[in-house]
């Protein structure tokens, strides 16, 4: 026998004595009975010619009936009410009940009232900033939020983007997006059903009837409603305003505040399998439009990653619209923040952050200052099981190459 398998035995050999002990906690220890001396006199003998000692074992009956009468000195009956007196009911799972939250909606004229998106639990609002929430998405087609906007100039329509825009195996899909005129008491479903996964929704703050989708369409295949999505109507009819394929769907748009004809768009190629992910290709890439969306050009060069990019984040600030951030996710590890200073023209690295990009690639502006900020949320990772966007243990796994039918992922 090995030697660990002795040690595992003289472990088991350990606890078994240990929860023996530990079972008659409140039994106390018997005490050793004094051994009889030598020299000691015998009984004396009773008038009948018998020994005045007891037979064997009247006593101990006699003294196990009386602790039984007062409780002492008995094992405590495992199944009993009182060994359960201390335990209490609590949650064991999920560790995190309903999911992660993806977006916040805050209205504009009531700071105090705002909607909260769950990645696997619809929607929340509070009107006390945050002291209680109400779910106000429990009927509708899909529990899955990918984006919320709040309409600037008529805060009580809301607009809900469904399916979770993060592309891990977890990842719930949606049913297109949804308008509440009423605060969140009553939705309808406005379409793209097929879009699955809805990034980002924008409204025109000169016009609430233009509103503009960012559809990463479906993650397991392609095809779908996938691109960026304009509607002029109030959302009962839509155009496709950016299409670049059947692989690759937009992840963000963004608008200049002092002129929201200016677009930056940001294009995502991904797919997803239950064994990997590819979360970038030769599709990824920055547009910009002048037009309202009407026609598009795409950002290249200018100091931007010269390699295959993955999710791409944008922000202009709202103090300099001419100031654009974009963190980006790239291979040969040039991903990072990166800076424009005349609208996306021309860029420049700013440093090298770019933390957990399927899930942290958002950027928010200072709204006071020429900053921007981004997020991160702690997490565990098995170094064994971690996957990395552009990892080349093999090329083929992480590449697309072009067929007749267009590009193609090859797995």
């Amino acid at each position: 026998m090995k030697i660990h398998q002795l040690a595992f035995l003289f472990l088991c050999a350990v606890l078994v004595n240990a929860s023996a002990q530990q079972s008659t906690p409140d039994t106390p220890a018997k005490a050793p009975e004094p051994k009889a001396s030598k020299k000691s006199p015998k009984a004396a003998p009773s008038p009948e010619g018998k020994s005045s000692k007891e037979p064997e074992g009247k006593d101990k009956d006699q003294d196990k009936d009386d602790k039984d009468k007062d409780g002492k000195g008995k094992s405590a009956d495992p199944m009993s009410s009182g060994a359960f007196m201390g335990m209490k009911l609590r949650n064991v799972g999920p560790a995190l009940v309903s999911g992660r939250v993806v977006a916040i909606a805050v209205n504009p004229k009531n700071k105090s009232q705002y909607f909260v998106g769950v990645a696997s639990g619809g929607v929340w609002r509070t009107d006390n900033d945050g002291t209680t929430y109400q779910p106000v998405f429990e009927h509708e087609g899909s529990y899955s939020i990918g984006a919320i906007t709040i309409d600037p100039k008529q805060p009580r329509t809301v607009w809900v983007g469904t399916g979770e825009a993060n592309s891990q195996r977890s990842v719930s899909w949606g049913d297109g997006v949804y308008r509440s005129d009423d605060g969140g008491r009553t939705w309808k479903n406005m379409g793209l059903k097929k879009s699955e996964h809805i990034a980002k929704i924008l409204i025109d703050p000169r016009d609430s009837n233009t509103i503009y989708v960012a559809a990463q369409g479906p993650l397991w295949g392609p095809g779908g409603d996938r691109g960026l999505y304009k509607s002029t109507d109030g959302g009962k009819t839509w155009t496709a305003s950016l299409t670049i394929s059947e692989n690759t769907g937009v992840t963000d748009v963004v608008m200049d505040p002092s002129n929201p004809d200016v677009l930056l768009a940001a294009a995502y190629q991904r797919r997803r399998h239950v064994y990997t992910i590819i979360n970038g290709g030769p599709e990824a890439a920055i547009y910009k439009s002048i037009d309202a969306g009407k026609t598009w050009n795409k950002v290249t060069g200018g100091g931007l990653p010269d390699t295959e990019m993955g999710r791409i984040g944008l922000a202009i600030s709202p103090v300099n619209p001419n100031i654009v951030y974009a963190i980006i996710e790239a291979g040969d590890d040039k991903g990072g923040i990166y800076r424009s200073t005349d609208s996306g023209a021309n860029w420049e690295k700013r440093n090298s952050y770019n933390f957990g990009p399927m899930y942290y690639s958002i950027l928010v502006p200072d709204p006071n200052a020429r900053t921007a900020f981004t997020f991160r949320v702690s997490f565990f990772r098995f170094p064994t099981m971690a996957v990395r966007p552009f990892v080349r243990c093999s090329p083929a796994m992480y590449t697309w190459i072009t067929t007749s039918s267009g590009l193609i992922p090859t797995i």
